[in-house]
Protein backbone atom coordinates (compact mmCIF):
# COMPACT_ATOMS: atom_id res chain seq x y z
CA UNK A 1 0.00 0.00 0.00
CA UNK A 2 1.30 3.44 -1.00
CA UNK A 3 -0.99 6.22 0.20
CA UNK A 4 -0.40 9.46 -1.69
CA UNK A 5 -2.77 11.78 0.18
CA UNK A 6 -5.69 11.89 2.61
CA UNK A 7 -8.25 14.67 2.29
CA UNK A 8 -11.61 15.90 3.49
CA UNK A 9 -13.43 17.65 0.64
CA UNK A 10 -16.86 18.89 -0.31
CA UNK A 11 -19.11 17.09 -2.78
CA UNK A 12 -17.96 19.60 -5.39
CA UNK A 13 -14.32 18.55 -4.92
CA UNK A 14 -13.16 21.57 -2.88
CA UNK A 15 -10.35 20.56 -0.50
CA UNK A 16 -10.93 21.53 3.16
CA UNK A 17 -8.06 19.57 4.73
CA UNK A 18 -5.48 17.61 2.76
CA UNK A 19 -2.38 15.83 3.98
CA UNK A 20 0.13 14.62 1.35
CA UNK A 21 2.41 11.74 2.36
CA UNK A 22 4.64 11.93 -0.73
CA UNK A 23 6.04 14.83 -2.73
CA UNK A 24 3.09 16.53 -4.39
CA UNK A 25 2.40 20.16 -5.28
CA UNK A 26 -0.68 22.04 -4.19
CA UNK A 27 -1.83 22.40 -7.80
CA UNK A 28 -1.57 18.63 -8.30
CA UNK A 29 -3.64 17.70 -5.21
CA UNK A 30 -6.27 20.34 -5.95
CA UNK A 31 -6.57 19.03 -9.51
CA UNK A 32 -6.98 15.44 -8.32
CA UNK A 33 -9.67 16.40 -5.80
CA UNK A 34 -11.49 18.60 -8.33
CA UNK A 35 -11.65 15.65 -10.75
CA UNK A 36 -12.90 13.25 -8.07
CA UNK A 37 -16.67 14.13 -8.11
CA UNK A 38 -16.79 13.91 -11.92
CA UNK A 39 -15.57 10.29 -11.82
CA UNK A 40 -18.32 8.96 -9.60
CA UNK A 41 -21.25 7.24 -11.30
CA UNK A 42 -24.58 8.51 -10.01
CA UNK A 43 -27.05 5.86 -8.98
CA UNK A 44 -24.37 3.28 -8.15
CA UNK A 45 -22.85 2.64 -4.77
CA UNK A 46 -19.10 2.24 -4.76
CA UNK A 47 -16.28 2.84 -2.33
CA UNK A 48 -13.61 3.60 -4.92
CA UNK A 49 -13.05 4.96 -8.42
CA UNK A 50 -9.94 4.78 -10.57
CA UNK A 51 -8.13 6.78 -13.22
CA UNK A 52 -5.15 5.81 -15.35
CA UNK A 53 -2.72 6.83 -12.59
CA UNK A 54 -4.44 6.85 -9.17
CA UNK A 55 -7.26 5.29 -7.20
CA UNK A 56 -9.75 7.22 -5.05
CA UNK A 57 -11.05 5.36 -1.98
CA UNK A 58 -13.79 7.38 -0.32
CA UNK A 59 -16.53 7.41 2.28
CA UNK A 60 -19.37 9.96 2.52
CA UNK A 61 -19.51 12.06 5.70
CA UNK A 62 -22.93 13.73 5.46
CA UNK A 63 -22.20 16.67 3.10
CA UNK A 64 -18.49 15.88 2.84
CA UNK A 65 -16.22 13.11 1.60
CA UNK A 66 -13.27 11.43 3.31
CA UNK A 67 -11.00 10.58 0.37
CA UNK A 68 -7.77 8.56 0.19
CA UNK A 69 -5.71 8.88 -2.98
CA UNK A 70 -3.53 5.81 -3.53
CA UNK A 71 -1.55 4.16 -6.29
CA UNK A 72 -3.38 1.63 -8.42
CA UNK A 73 -1.23 -1.27 -7.25
CA UNK A 74 -2.04 -0.75 -3.58
CA UNK A 75 -4.06 -3.33 -1.66
CA UNK A 76 -7.72 -2.27 -1.79
CA UNK A 77 -8.57 -4.17 1.42
CA UNK A 78 -5.85 -2.37 3.38
CA UNK A 79 -7.01 0.90 1.81
CA UNK A 80 -10.56 0.34 3.04
CA UNK A 81 -9.35 -0.52 6.55
CA UNK A 82 -7.25 2.66 6.60
CA UNK A 83 -10.23 4.67 5.33
CA UNK A 84 -12.38 3.41 8.20
CA UNK A 85 -9.75 4.53 10.73
CA UNK A 86 -9.53 7.98 9.10
CA UNK A 87 -13.33 8.28 9.22
CA UNK A 88 -13.36 7.37 12.93
CA UNK A 89 -10.67 9.96 13.73
CA UNK A 90 -12.62 12.95 12.36
CA UNK A 91 -15.53 12.80 14.88
CA UNK A 92 -12.95 12.68 17.69
CA UNK A 93 -12.00 16.30 16.95
CA UNK A 94 -15.09 17.72 15.19
CA UNK A 95 -18.49 17.82 16.90
CA UNK A 96 -20.38 18.27 13.62
CA UNK A 97 -19.25 17.21 10.17
CA UNK A 98 -19.41 20.61 8.52
CA UNK A 99 -16.89 22.62 6.53
CA UNK A 100 -16.47 25.33 9.20
CA UNK A 101 -15.87 22.77 11.96
CA UNK A 102 -13.33 20.86 9.84
CA UNK A 103 -11.46 24.08 9.05
CA UNK A 104 -11.39 25.09 12.73
CA UNK A 105 -9.76 21.80 13.78
CA UNK A 106 -7.62 21.32 10.66
CA UNK A 107 -4.29 21.11 12.49
CA UNK A 108 -5.62 18.59 15.00
CA UNK A 109 -6.75 16.42 12.09
CA UNK A 110 -3.42 16.76 10.28
CA UNK A 111 -1.51 15.68 13.41
CA UNK A 112 -3.84 12.68 13.77
CA UNK A 113 -3.41 11.80 10.07
CA UNK A 114 0.36 11.78 10.56
CA UNK A 115 0.00 9.18 13.30
CA UNK A 116 -1.97 6.88 10.96
CA UNK A 117 0.32 7.09 7.92
CA UNK A 118 4.05 7.70 7.68
CA UNK A 119 5.92 8.01 4.39
CA UNK A 120 2.91 6.61 2.54
CA UNK A 121 2.53 3.46 4.65
CA UNK A 122 -0.05 2.60 7.30
CA UNK A 123 1.15 2.53 10.90
CA UNK A 124 0.00 -0.20 13.27
CA UNK A 125 -2.04 2.06 15.56
CA UNK A 126 -5.57 2.21 16.88
CA UNK A 127 -7.81 5.12 17.84
CA UNK A 128 -6.77 5.11 21.51
CA UNK A 129 -3.07 5.22 20.61
CA UNK A 130 -3.65 8.12 18.21
CA UNK A 131 -5.40 10.06 20.97
CA UNK A 132 -2.48 9.39 23.35
CA UNK A 133 0.18 10.40 20.82
CA UNK A 134 -1.51 13.65 19.85
CA UNK A 135 -2.07 14.78 23.44
CA UNK A 136 1.73 14.87 23.99
CA UNK A 137 1.45 15.01 27.76
CA UNK A 138 5.07 15.33 28.91
CA UNK A 139 5.90 13.92 32.34
CA UNK A 140 9.45 15.29 32.05
CA UNK A 141 8.13 18.82 31.57
CA UNK A 142 5.97 18.54 34.68
CA UNK A 143 8.93 17.27 36.70
CA UNK A 144 11.16 20.07 35.37
CA UNK A 145 8.62 22.74 36.33
CA UNK A 146 8.14 21.27 39.80
CA UNK A 147 11.92 21.15 40.38
CA UNK A 148 12.28 24.71 39.09
CA UNK A 149 9.58 26.02 41.46
CA UNK A 150 11.15 24.16 44.38
CA UNK A 151 14.57 25.66 43.63
CA UNK A 152 13.07 29.16 43.45
CA UNK A 153 11.34 28.72 46.81
CA UNK A 154 14.54 27.40 48.40
CA UNK A 155 16.55 30.31 46.97
CA UNK A 156 14.09 32.84 48.42
CA UNK A 157 14.15 31.11 51.79
CA UNK A 158 17.96 31.08 51.75
CA UNK A 159 18.02 34.79 50.91
CA UNK A 160 15.71 35.60 53.83
CA UNK A 161 17.86 33.51 56.18
CA UNK A 162 21.04 35.29 55.07
CA UNK A 163 19.34 38.67 55.53
CA UNK A 164 18.36 37.74 59.10
CA UNK A 165 21.90 36.63 59.89
CA UNK A 166 23.25 39.86 58.45
CA UNK A 167 20.81 41.92 60.51
CA UNK A 168 21.69 39.99 63.66
CA UNK A 169 25.41 40.50 63.06
CA UNK A 170 24.82 44.25 62.67
CA UNK A 171 22.93 44.41 65.97
CA UNK A 172 25.70 42.44 67.73
CA UNK A 173 28.30 44.86 66.36
CA UNK A 174 26.30 47.89 67.50
CA UNK A 175 25.89 46.44 71.04
CA UNK A 176 29.65 45.87 71.27
CA UNK A 177 30.30 49.48 70.18
CA UNK A 178 32.18 48.52 67.02
CA UNK A 179 31.61 49.81 63.52
CA UNK A 180 31.04 47.42 60.71
CA UNK A 181 32.37 49.04 57.51
CA UNK A 182 31.01 46.30 55.27
CA UNK A 183 27.44 47.19 56.20
CA UNK A 184 27.63 50.99 56.23
CA UNK A 185 26.03 53.37 53.75
CA UNK A 186 23.27 51.05 52.57
CA UNK A 187 20.41 52.17 54.83
CA UNK A 188 17.91 49.55 55.94
CA UNK A 189 18.91 45.94 55.44
CA UNK A 190 15.58 45.15 53.79
CA UNK A 191 16.37 47.58 50.95
CA UNK A 192 19.60 45.76 50.03
CA UNK A 193 19.81 44.20 46.58
CA UNK A 194 20.60 40.54 46.14
CA UNK A 195 24.02 41.53 44.78
CA UNK A 196 24.97 43.32 48.02
CA UNK A 197 23.86 40.30 50.00
CA UNK A 198 26.30 38.14 48.10
CA UNK A 199 29.12 40.70 48.31
CA UNK A 200 28.79 41.28 52.05
CA UNK A 201 28.13 37.72 53.12
CA UNK A 202 28.70 35.91 56.29
CA UNK A 203 32.41 35.27 56.67
CA UNK A 204 32.98 38.28 58.92
CA UNK A 205 29.76 38.10 61.05
CA UNK A 206 30.41 34.42 61.84
CA UNK A 207 33.85 35.16 63.35
CA UNK A 208 32.53 35.78 66.90
CA UNK A 209 30.98 32.25 66.82
CA UNK A 210 34.17 30.54 65.61
CA UNK A 211 36.76 32.42 67.68
CA UNK A 212 36.11 32.63 71.44
CA UNK A 213 38.17 35.83 71.81
CA UNK A 214 38.57 38.48 69.10
CA UNK A 215 42.08 38.48 67.69
CA UNK A 216 43.20 41.57 65.74
CA UNK A 217 44.98 40.65 62.56
CA UNK A 218 48.22 42.39 61.72
CA UNK A 219 47.23 42.54 58.04
CA UNK A 220 44.75 44.89 56.43
CA UNK A 221 41.02 44.60 57.13
CA UNK A 222 38.97 42.23 55.00
CA UNK A 223 35.78 44.23 55.30
CA UNK A 224 35.87 45.83 51.84
CA UNK A 225 38.69 43.84 50.30
CA UNK A 226 38.35 43.32 46.56
CA UNK A 227 38.02 39.69 45.55
CA UNK A 228 36.32 38.67 48.82
CA UNK A 229 33.17 37.88 46.88
CA UNK A 230 34.78 34.94 45.12
CA UNK A 231 35.92 33.38 48.41
CA UNK A 232 32.52 33.86 50.04
CA UNK A 233 30.70 32.42 47.04
CA UNK A 234 33.04 29.42 47.16
CA UNK A 235 32.16 28.93 50.83
CA UNK A 236 28.45 29.05 49.95
CA UNK A 237 29.00 26.50 47.15
CA UNK A 238 30.87 24.20 49.55
CA UNK A 239 27.95 24.47 51.98
CA UNK A 240 25.48 23.47 49.26
CA UNK A 241 27.69 20.54 48.28
CA UNK A 242 27.77 19.32 51.86
CA UNK A 243 23.95 19.36 51.84
CA UNK A 244 23.90 17.07 48.82
CA UNK A 245 23.23 19.62 46.07
CA UNK A 246 24.86 19.03 42.68
CA UNK A 247 26.57 22.23 41.54
CA UNK A 248 26.83 22.97 37.82
CA UNK A 249 29.74 25.23 36.93
CA UNK A 250 29.67 27.58 33.94
CA UNK A 251 32.01 25.29 32.00
CA UNK A 252 30.61 21.95 33.18
CA UNK A 253 27.40 19.97 33.14
CA UNK A 254 25.45 17.91 35.63
CA UNK A 255 26.80 14.41 35.83
CA UNK A 256 23.47 12.82 34.95
CA UNK A 257 22.87 15.02 31.91
CA UNK A 258 24.75 12.95 29.36
CA UNK A 259 25.83 14.86 26.30
CA UNK A 260 23.39 14.18 23.49
CA UNK A 261 26.06 14.65 20.81
CA UNK A 262 29.28 12.68 20.67
CA UNK A 263 32.49 14.67 19.99
CA UNK A 264 33.32 15.00 16.28
CA UNK A 265 36.22 13.03 14.86
CA UNK A 266 39.62 14.68 14.90
CA UNK A 267 40.48 14.10 11.22
CA UNK A 268 37.67 15.48 9.06
CA UNK A 269 38.08 15.01 5.32
CA UNK A 270 36.66 17.25 2.59
CA UNK A 271 33.80 14.72 2.32
CA UNK A 272 32.37 14.11 5.79
CA UNK A 273 29.40 11.89 6.66
CA UNK A 274 27.33 11.71 9.84
CA UNK A 275 25.12 8.72 10.55
CA UNK A 276 22.81 9.77 13.36
CA UNK A 277 20.02 7.90 15.12
CA UNK A 278 17.64 8.87 17.91
CA UNK A 279 15.40 6.51 19.88
CA UNK A 280 12.12 7.23 21.65
CA UNK A 281 10.79 4.34 23.74
CA UNK A 282 8.04 3.74 26.32
CA UNK A 283 7.66 0.46 28.21
CA UNK A 284 5.25 -0.72 30.87
CA UNK A 285 6.53 -1.57 34.32
CA UNK A 286 4.95 -5.02 34.08
CA UNK A 287 6.40 -5.69 30.65
CA UNK A 288 5.15 -4.90 27.19
CA UNK A 289 6.50 -2.35 24.73
CA UNK A 290 4.03 0.50 24.36
CA UNK A 291 5.88 2.28 21.58
CA UNK A 292 9.37 2.38 20.12
CA UNK A 293 10.52 4.69 17.35
CA UNK A 294 14.01 5.03 15.88
CA UNK A 295 14.72 7.95 13.52
CA UNK A 296 17.93 7.95 11.52
CA UNK A 297 19.62 10.16 8.96
CA UNK A 298 22.77 10.23 6.83
CA UNK A 299 24.09 13.79 6.51
CA UNK A 300 26.70 14.76 3.92
CA UNK A 301 29.06 17.77 4.07
CA UNK A 302 31.36 18.61 1.17
CA UNK A 303 34.03 21.30 1.62
CA UNK A 304 36.06 20.84 -1.60
CA UNK A 305 34.51 21.80 -4.93
CA UNK A 306 36.36 19.07 -6.85
CA UNK A 307 34.56 16.44 -4.73
CA UNK A 308 31.08 17.86 -5.31
CA UNK A 309 29.99 15.36 -7.97
CA UNK A 310 30.09 12.13 -6.00
CA UNK A 311 28.01 9.08 -5.18
CA UNK A 312 27.63 7.21 -1.89
CA UNK A 313 27.46 3.42 -1.66
CA UNK A 314 25.12 2.37 1.16
CA UNK A 315 25.38 -0.97 2.96
CA UNK A 316 21.99 -1.81 4.49
CA UNK A 317 22.16 -4.93 6.66
CA UNK A 318 19.03 -4.11 8.65
CA UNK A 319 16.44 -6.85 9.13
CA UNK A 320 14.07 -5.01 11.47
CA UNK A 321 11.71 -3.69 8.79
CA UNK A 322 12.57 0.02 8.73
CA UNK A 323 11.26 2.50 6.15
CA UNK A 324 13.79 4.37 3.98
CA UNK A 325 13.35 7.72 2.30
CA UNK A 326 15.83 9.63 0.14
CA UNK A 327 16.20 13.37 -0.43
CA UNK A 328 13.95 14.73 -3.26
CA UNK A 329 17.01 15.54 -5.39
CA UNK A 330 18.43 12.02 -5.04
CA UNK A 331 17.97 9.51 -7.85
CA UNK A 332 15.48 7.08 -6.29
CA UNK A 333 15.76 4.50 -9.08
CA UNK A 334 19.53 4.33 -8.65
CA UNK A 335 19.15 3.91 -4.90
CA UNK A 336 16.47 1.21 -5.22
CA UNK A 337 18.44 -0.78 -7.80
CA UNK A 338 22.02 -0.42 -6.53
CA UNK A 339 21.80 1.12 -3.00
CA UNK A 340 23.77 4.10 -4.31
CA UNK A 341 22.96 7.71 -3.47
CA UNK A 342 23.53 10.16 -6.32
CA UNK A 343 21.85 13.28 -7.62
CA UNK A 344 19.11 13.00 -10.27
CA UNK A 345 21.18 15.30 -12.46
CA UNK A 346 24.70 13.81 -12.40
CA UNK A 347 26.11 17.05 -13.84
CA UNK A 348 25.22 18.94 -10.66
CA UNK A 349 27.29 18.99 -7.45
CA UNK A 350 26.26 18.65 -3.85
CA UNK A 351 26.12 22.03 -2.03
CA UNK A 352 29.46 23.15 -0.57
CA UNK A 353 29.95 23.77 3.17
CA UNK A 354 26.37 22.77 3.98
CA UNK A 355 25.00 19.78 5.87
CA UNK A 356 22.66 17.93 3.49
CA UNK A 357 20.47 15.06 4.68
CA UNK A 358 20.58 12.56 1.82
CA UNK A 359 18.90 9.55 3.43
CA UNK A 360 16.62 9.08 6.40
CA UNK A 361 14.83 6.11 7.90
CA UNK A 362 12.21 5.33 10.49
CA UNK A 363 11.47 2.23 12.53
CA UNK A 364 8.34 2.03 14.65
CA UNK A 365 7.44 -1.17 16.43
CA UNK A 366 5.88 -2.79 19.48
CA UNK A 367 8.00 -5.95 19.20
CA UNK A 368 9.68 -6.47 22.60
CA UNK A 369 12.54 -8.44 21.03
CA UNK A 370 13.77 -5.23 19.35
CA UNK A 371 14.29 -3.30 22.62
CA UNK A 372 18.02 -2.50 22.75
CA UNK A 373 18.26 -2.34 26.57
CA UNK A 374 15.60 -3.91 28.77
CA UNK A 375 15.04 -2.65 32.34
CA UNK A 376 13.20 -4.76 34.94
CA UNK A 377 12.29 -3.19 38.29
CA UNK A 378 10.98 -5.38 41.12
CA UNK A 379 9.91 -3.37 44.19
CA UNK A 380 8.56 -5.44 47.10
CA UNK A 381 7.27 -4.16 50.41
CA UNK A 382 9.05 -5.34 53.53
CA UNK A 383 7.44 -3.90 56.62
CA UNK A 384 7.81 -0.12 56.63
CA UNK A 385 10.46 -0.18 53.87
CA UNK A 386 10.58 -1.35 50.29
CA UNK A 387 13.23 -3.62 48.75
CA UNK A 388 13.93 -2.74 45.13
CA UNK A 389 15.80 -4.92 42.65
CA UNK A 390 16.59 -3.48 39.21
CA UNK A 391 18.16 -5.43 36.36
CA UNK A 392 19.26 -4.46 32.87
CA UNK A 393 19.99 -6.64 29.86
CA UNK A 394 21.52 -5.61 26.53
CA UNK A 395 19.49 -7.41 23.85
CA UNK A 396 21.31 -5.85 20.87
CA UNK A 397 24.76 -7.34 21.51
CA UNK A 398 26.34 -5.49 18.56
CA UNK A 399 25.77 -2.20 20.40
CA UNK A 400 28.17 -0.57 22.84
CA UNK A 401 26.35 1.90 25.10
CA UNK A 402 28.42 4.58 26.84
CA UNK A 403 27.64 6.86 29.79
CA UNK A 404 24.50 4.94 30.72
CA UNK A 405 22.45 6.58 33.47
CA UNK A 406 19.34 4.85 34.85
CA UNK A 407 17.38 7.37 36.97
CA UNK A 408 15.03 5.88 39.58
CA UNK A 409 12.75 8.24 41.55
CA UNK A 410 12.77 7.72 45.33
CA UNK A 411 10.29 8.98 47.95
CA UNK A 412 10.82 12.47 49.30
CA UNK A 413 11.95 12.76 52.90
CA UNK A 414 12.88 9.05 53.19
CA UNK A 415 16.61 9.73 53.44
CA UNK A 416 19.35 7.99 51.50
CA UNK A 417 18.67 4.46 50.24
CA UNK A 418 20.62 1.51 51.64
CA UNK A 419 22.52 0.00 48.73
CA UNK A 420 23.01 -3.77 48.51
CA UNK A 421 24.47 -5.52 45.46
CA UNK A 422 25.61 -3.08 42.80
CA UNK A 423 27.16 -3.27 39.33
CA UNK A 424 28.69 0.08 38.42
CA UNK A 425 28.25 3.23 40.53
CA UNK A 426 25.35 5.15 42.03
CA UNK A 427 24.57 8.70 43.11
CA UNK A 428 21.70 9.88 45.33
CA UNK A 429 20.39 13.37 44.55
CA UNK A 430 18.41 14.36 47.63
CA UNK A 431 17.25 17.64 46.11
CA UNK A 432 15.65 16.01 43.07
CA UNK A 433 14.74 12.77 44.95
CA UNK A 434 16.46 10.61 42.33
CA UNK A 435 18.80 7.63 42.59
CA UNK A 436 21.09 7.55 39.54
CA UNK A 437 22.64 4.24 38.55
CA UNK A 438 25.69 5.06 36.43
CA UNK A 439 27.39 2.57 34.11
CA UNK A 440 30.33 3.78 31.96
CA UNK A 441 29.93 1.04 29.34
CA UNK A 442 27.38 -1.69 28.56
CA UNK A 443 28.44 -4.15 25.86
CA UNK A 444 28.32 -7.85 25.07
CA UNK A 445 30.89 -8.66 27.80
CA UNK A 446 28.74 -7.11 30.56
CA UNK A 447 25.32 -7.33 28.94
CA UNK A 448 23.55 -7.84 32.30
CA UNK A 449 23.76 -6.13 35.67
CA UNK A 450 21.70 -5.46 38.77
CA UNK A 451 21.18 -2.98 41.59
CA UNK A 452 19.53 -3.68 44.93
CA UNK A 453 18.55 -1.07 47.52
CA UNK A 454 16.10 -0.53 50.37
CA UNK A 455 14.21 2.63 51.31
CA UNK A 456 10.93 3.57 52.91
CA UNK A 457 8.15 3.84 50.33
CA UNK A 458 5.56 2.13 48.18
CA UNK A 459 6.17 0.21 44.92
CA UNK A 460 4.59 2.99 42.82
CA UNK A 461 7.13 5.50 44.17
CA UNK A 462 9.91 4.10 41.98
CA UNK A 463 8.33 4.85 38.60
CA UNK A 464 8.75 6.20 35.97
CA UNK A 465 12.37 5.14 35.37
CA UNK A 466 14.34 7.17 32.80
CA UNK A 467 17.36 5.89 30.86
CA UNK A 468 19.95 7.87 28.91
CA UNK A 469 23.01 6.77 26.96
CA UNK A 470 25.10 7.48 23.87
CA UNK A 471 26.69 5.08 21.41
CA UNK A 472 29.16 5.26 18.53
CA UNK A 473 27.37 2.39 16.80
CA UNK A 474 23.97 2.80 15.23
CA UNK A 475 20.97 0.61 16.00
CA UNK A 476 19.83 0.03 12.41
CA UNK A 477 22.82 -1.42 10.58
CA UNK A 478 23.15 1.18 7.81
CA UNK A 479 26.59 2.45 6.83
CA UNK A 480 28.28 4.32 3.98
CA UNK A 481 30.95 1.96 2.62
CA UNK A 482 32.33 3.91 -0.33
CA UNK A 483 32.36 7.38 -1.86
CA UNK A 484 33.26 7.70 -5.53
CA UNK A 485 33.34 10.31 -8.28
CA UNK A 486 30.50 10.30 -10.81
CA UNK A 487 33.04 10.39 -13.64
CA UNK A 488 35.42 7.46 -13.66
CA UNK A 489 34.09 5.84 -10.47
CA UNK A 490 37.38 6.61 -8.66
CA UNK A 491 37.31 6.44 -4.86
CA UNK A 492 37.19 9.59 -2.72
CA UNK A 493 38.67 9.83 0.75
CA UNK A 494 35.97 10.51 3.31
CA UNK A 495 35.51 10.64 7.07
CA UNK A 496 32.45 9.57 9.01
CA UNK A 497 30.99 9.59 12.48
CA UNK A 498 28.16 7.53 13.92
CA UNK A 499 25.96 8.36 16.90
CA UNK A 500 22.98 6.71 18.56
CA UNK A 501 21.36 8.81 21.30
CA UNK A 502 18.24 8.84 23.46
CA UNK A 503 15.38 11.23 22.94
CA UNK A 504 13.08 9.48 25.43
CA UNK A 505 13.52 6.14 27.18
CA UNK A 506 10.92 5.61 29.92
CA UNK A 507 9.65 2.63 31.92
CA UNK A 508 6.32 3.77 33.32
Amino acid sequence: MVLLAAAVCTKAGKAIVSRQFVEMTRTRIEGLLAAFPKLMNTGKQHTFVETDSVRYVYQPLEKLYMVLITTKNSNILEDLETLRLFSRVIPEYCRVLEESEISEHCFDLIFAFDEIVALGYRENVNLAQIRTFTEMDSHEEKVFRAVRETQEREAKAEMRRKAKELQQARRDAERSGKKVPAFGGFGNVSSMSSGSLITDTIVEPEKPKITPAPVRSSGPSKALKLGAKGKEVDNFVDQLKSEGETIISSSGKRGSDVSKVLPPPVNVESVHLRVEEKISLSCGRDGGLQNMEVLGMVTLRVTDEKNGRIRLAINNNDNKGLQLQTHPNVDKKLFTAESVIGLKNPEKSFPLNNDVGVLKWRLQTTDESLIPLTINCWPSESGSSCDVNIEYELQEENLELNDVVISIPVPSGAGAPVIGDLDGEYKHDSRRNVLEWCLPVIEANNKTGSLEFSIAGQPNDFFPINVSFVSKRNYCDIQVTKVSHVDGDSSVRFSSETSFVVDKYVIE
